[in-house]
């Protein structure tokens, strides 16, 4: 059987359609819409709540958080790095395949037809991009945020309480973000594998935070020794070497090898399973 005239796998479902299909969705509007408010709402917090340390006194990374913008960006992203991104790196891949099982749209691609590793590198491409932008935008929303409320100074180290120069740190700070993609890696890998193995987008979502929050108990478990290092969630909090006055590049070298070498698994584990899926939905 010979395919129609025209017909060039490599032109069915194009990124552009996935991208404005997704970019429709009510989820996302409210993901992004939540991300970029709760800068804000972290200010108005430390504005009106009672007052800490204050001065630099504190050590710890939420006593310093008022004492410049950057101070206040990096807070943010430490409290929302081990839930709410989470959750919105979930959301964006283990949404991406489940919903259109569920919509009973999913066998309606195949039969455009859409090649199923193509489908499936289309989408994962599309919601990473997303998981990409969401993680991004915190940090740089907490950076406007802090900055026009707490002013544009000299970082505050964490821990020891140490003056880096704003400008010195700018750099760092993209080194922060990249980093936070990268220990992200893992939800979103694992989102994506239990994505094409349900037809329930909340199955998928809540599997993968599940799972993650296992972990993040499981880390705390002293009695696991060295085993805990080899846990996904261990060094979620690595970036914070990247504010020390010494970079130290180690956590984060061994957290991003753990994150990446899980990922790739994760996800051919996904290719593999959903080439020889039946799909009747």
């Amino acid at each position: 059987m010979t395919a129609a005239p025209g017909y060039a796998p490599r032109r069915t479902l194009p990124l552009r359609v996935e991208i404005v299909r997704q970019f429709k969705r009510r989820r996302t509007i409210v993901a992004f819409g939540l991300l970029l408010a709760l800068p804000w709402i972290l200010v108005i917090a430390f504005q009106f709540g009672p007052q800490g340390p204050g001065n630099g006194q504190g050590l710890r990374i939420s006593d310093l958080a008022t004492e410049s913008g950057l101070n206040f960006a990096a807070f943010a992203l430490s409290a929302s790095a081990s839930f709410l991104l989470v959750v919105a790196v979930a959301l964006f891949c283990g949404d991406t395949v489940a919903s259109e099982a569920s919509w009973s749209s999913l066998r309606y691609l195949l039969a455009a037809p859409v090649p199923r590793d193509r489908l499936l590198r289309q989408k994962l491409v599309v919601a990473l991009g997303y998981s990409a932008a969401a993680v991004i935008c915190l940090p740089l929303m907490a950076l406007l945020a802090g900055t026009l409320a707490f002013g544009w100074d000299d970082i505050q180290v964490p821990g020891t309480g140490e003056t880096i120069p704003a400008l010195d740190v700018l750099p760092r700070f993209g080194i922060v973000i990249g980093y936070a993609l990268v220990s992200q890696l893992v939800v979103a890998a694992l989102a994506f594998l239990i994505s094409t193995v349900t037809d329930s987008p909340l199955g998928a979502v809540g599997g993968a935070v599940g799972l993650w929050i296992v972990c993040t108990i499981l880390q705390a478990v002293e009695a696991l020794g060295v085993l805990r290092e080899f846990l996904p969630t261990f060094w979620n909090n690595a970036w914070i070497d990247a504010l020390a006055p010494e970079l130290d590049w180690s956590g984060m070298a061994k957290g991003a090898s753990v994150s990446i070498t899980y990922a790739a698994i994760l996800i051919a584990i996904a290719f593999r399973r959903f080439r020889v899926k039946d799909v009747v939905s």
